[in-house]
């Protein structure tokens, strides 16, 4: 990553001593076919924070994010999002509220008939408000920001994986969102990629901030997160020292047979002294 790229007008939103919720799970459970994959779990994400969330396949990671958008409705509990209960609202409220989310889906997602340009413009296309120069300012911008104004008018069939899944960060910021989902923004990526797409979300974290929840299998992803920060002096993800910690709080939430097993930051996870976790970690 190299030359400092455009920065985004998005608001950097203080998280000094903030508690501010901006998701919250209370009691949540849902499953499928009779099989429970939530099992009444609790947590919130705070404004600022971003949390990284693990569990094997078919614990319930991806579920959580859909009910966070409203795309699923849970079995019991209440799921609260910047405010708005989701599990009461309807679908046309929802629909609003989505507009102040930005997601990262598996695999990217994009729109193969359109070119990255349309790709990174669709929502903001979907408003119908906004002017033709501003979505083209907007556009270049995510795209600079991922440091691929270069691909605009290139179709995703031309672009590699790992240029795919930038495009897909710009997609999910150029609204300027309020939270992030990621859902598994490294899965199948080779580890030099993988790398890429990791600082990419470090610097979003850093330089703006933004609420972030992230799914991941690749529990090393959050933990280079968790021991990184991003230097705007160089443009790099660089290691912070064996104590330190960085500006925007990171943590972990582990799932297990539908229960929320962890919820801490890094060093609290380092001192589990449970022995899944302890495994799970090694």
């Amino acid at each position: 990553m190299a030359a400092p790229p455009t920065p985004l007008e998005m608001p950097a939103p203080s998280v000094a001593g903030s508690a501010e919720p901006v998701i919250v799970f209370e009691e949540v459970s849902i499953g499928f076919e009779d099989k429970p994959v939530l099992d009444a779990i609790s947590f919130r994400l705070t404004r600022g924070e971003t949390k990284a969330i693990f569990g094997v396949a078919g614990s319930g990671k991806s579920t959580i994010l859909k009910l966070a958008l409203g795309l699923m409705k849970p079995d019991s509990g209440r799921i609260y999002v910047l405010g708005e209960e989701v599990t009461q609202m309807s679908e046309e409220a929802l629909f609003d509220l989505r507009r102040r989310v930005g997601i990262v889906f598996q695999e990217s997602a994009l729109f193969d008939s359109l070119r990255v340009r349309e790709n990174v413009a669709f929502r903001l296309l979907e408003e119908g408000n906004i002017s033709e120069d501003e979505i083209e300012r907007r556009v270049r911008e995510a795209l600079s920001f991922v440091e691929l104004e270069r691909t605009v008018n290139m179709f995703p069939s031309e672009l590699s994986g790992g240029m795919r899944r930038r495009v897909a960060i710009a997609r999910a910021i150029v609204t300027q969102p309020e939270i992030l989902l990621y859902d598994s923004p490294t899965g199948g990526l080779d580890p030099v990629t993988s790398t890429t797409i990791i600082a990419l979300v470090v610097k979003q974290r850093d330089v703006y901030k933004t609420s972030s929840l992230l799914v991941t299998h690749r529990l090393q992803d959050a933990f280079v997160m968790a021991t990184h920060y991003f230097d705007r002096e160089t443009n790099q993800m660089r290691a912070l020292g064996s104590r330190a910690h960085g500006e925007v709080p990171m943590t972990f939430l582990i799932l297990r047979n539908g229960k929320v097993i962890f919820d801490g930051d890094i060093d609290a996870l380092k001192l589990s002294k449970d022995e899944y976790i302890r495994e799970y970690i090694s």
